[in-house]
């Protein structure tokens, strides 16, 4: 079971910073995941989403700049200008830690850095470790990007190829919560990349995909046609019975009965699945009850352990 760090080693460091990164590295990971998102001038950066609000300082820096909803967006902000925020630890709507017993919120030294940059960051500590690990990067929103005028699709692949990652043997798999836009990287950019199609829930909104015909037997089989992979949430592989007892939903064996791997997201020590009382179980469940192929974690150390 391959373990794909979460935003980096958010676990232990405050997540999408390259010190994250090279503690997920070290930890053993064997892929880390960079969530990217397009700025004003149309670069590339790596953040958890496409508000800066919650992770970083930019009320601070920049008061006067949200929107009307009161997010602050980066496709509002020039590179140079986002080099100027601090990152912190995740925080929710009324500024308290999502993850209280986390990296603490105050006196973080981390800065905002490009997608191009963490991936030379990877290769250098692939060389300086001798380990090959691989990249796992999440293009955001690219209807949302659209919309402001930004084919961030486009700029992603651009960058991938600039950094070496053009086929299938690569250690990379590119993740979008947006099936049709999948569907455009494979037909149109004849993308040789692995492909992987993330499956939210259809009240987050992170897409005009149909999450809940998605996981039918038709609608998996529809997609598998164009990608390598899915990757689930966790809770919609896994379930608690009328006892309380974990067992599948049949998620996972319906994307593996087309030839597609499973990798669902993220098994946390500190928000367990429902049906789970220890993160050991959890990780045990997914390994030998489930045999996915690879799992997102914050805490890849104790997925290797």
């Amino acid at each position: 079971m391959k373990v794909i760090a979460h935003r980096g080693a958010s676990g232990y460091l405050p997540e999408h910073t390259l010190p994250a990164k090279a503690l997920a590295h070290a930890m053993g990971a064997d892929y880390l995941e960079q969530d990217v998102v397009a700025t004003r001038d149309e670069e590339l950066i790596v953040l958890h989403d496409i508000h800066l609000d919650r992770v970083t300082d930019v009320s601070e820096q920049y008061p006067g700049r949200a929107r009307e909803d009161g997010r602050y967006y980066v496709i509002d902000f020039d590179l140079a200008e986002l080099r100027k925020l601090r990152v912190h630890e995740r925080v929710d709507a009324a500024g308290a830690a999502v993850y209280p017993g986390r990296y603490p919120l105050t006196g973080e030294p981390f800065a905002p850095h490009t997608f191009s940059e963490e991936l030379s960051f990877v290769r250098g500590l692939n060389k300086s470790t001798g380990r090959d690990v691989g990249v796992y990067p999440e293009i955001k929103r690219p209807a949302f990007h659209k919309s402001e005028g930004v084919d961030i699709t486009s700029l992603f692949l651009d960058v991938l190829s600039d950094q070496g990652y053009t086929q299938a043997s690569d250690p990379i798999f590119v993740q979008c919560f947006d099936a049709a836009e999948l569907k455009r990287i494979y037909d149109d950019f004849n993308c040789e990349l692995k492909l992987v199609q993330l499956i939210g829930d259809n009240a987050w909104q992170e897409s005009d995909t149909d999450y809940d015909a998605l996981r039918s037997a038709t609608g998996i089989e529809e997609v598998a046609a164009y990608v390598d992979g899915f990757g689930p949430w966790i809770r919609q592989v896994v379930e608690p019975d009328k006892d309380g007892r974990p067992v599948s939903t049949g998620l996972a064996e319906r994307i593996q009965a087309v030839g597609c791997e499973v990798h669902p997201y993220t098994l946390r020590r500190d928000d367990l699945p429902p049906g789970f009382s220890r993160f050991d179980d959890a990780a045990r469940f997914l390994r030998e009850e489930l045999k996915v192929e690879a799992v997102f974690t914050d805490f890849p150390d104790l997925i290797r352990a």
